[in-house]
């Protein structure tokens, strides 16, 4: 643990800042197992509105520094095709 009244102070805003981004990006992980359960359910009006609440979800995380910003847009990508591919195979 640190000594200094600095470094003691920076101890506790990393351990908030951790506890805010640990419910960021649980919420983001949840909103894309929504989408993921809805696309295997080949339920597309649910998956359609799962995405656009994962797509939002993920796009706040990754503006609040939770999640890179790539990887936020890698998952959007990957869902959205994942989306697509309800349309083809029905």
């Amino acid at each position: 643990m640190a000594n200094h009244k600095s470094a003691l102070k920076r101890h506790k805003q990393s351990l908030k800042r951790a506890e805010r981004n640990r419910s960021v990006r649980t919420r983001a992980k949840n909103a894309v197992k929504a989408v993921r359960a809805a696309v295997l359910a080949n339920d597309a009006p649910q998956a359609e509105a799962a995405f656009a609440r994962a797509t939002s979800v993920l796009d706040k995380s990754a503006g609040k520094g939770a999640m890179h910003r790539r990887k936020a847009a890698r998952k959007i990508s990957r869902l959205a095709r994942a989306l697509n591919s309800i349309g083809r195979e029905a």
